[in-house]
């Protein structure tokens, strides 16, 4: 998919290799990465202090569930756009889109 820079908000753009997502989706989760960046740092600085274990595990697990959060946004973005276009371009792309969600089901279970 080609990229596209201009357009209405609601447009939807191609993020890198070929990942489709409308711009306030794209900007919410730049945001929410750069707060989980934070926090890592925030982790490093724990460990670096020798904070209690209580505490890092914490903040550990803050950590895993934002990452969770971006995860659940991205692939409902997945699924609104890429797997939507590959469903509609027919059998062969809705196949290989079926696999795709099955693999990213199980590795992303928990």
């Amino acid at each position: 998919m080609a990229r596209h820079t201009s357009g209405s908000p609601a447009k939807a753009v191609t993020i890198g290799h070929g990942l489709s997502a409308d711009p306030r989706t794209k900007a919410r989760t730049l945001a929410r990465l750069r707060r989980i960046e934070g926090q890592v740092r925030g982790l490093h600085r724990m460990v670096e202090e020798e904070r209690a274990c209580a505490d890092v595990l914490t903040q550990i697990a803050s950590v895993h569930e934002a990452l969770r959060a971006v995860g659940r946004e991205l692939l409902r973005n997945h699924l609104k756009h890429c797997a939507t276009t590959a469903f509609r371009a027919g059998d062969a792309p809705a196949d290989a889109m079926c696999d795709e969600l099955v693999d990213l089901m199980y590795r992303n279970a928990r």
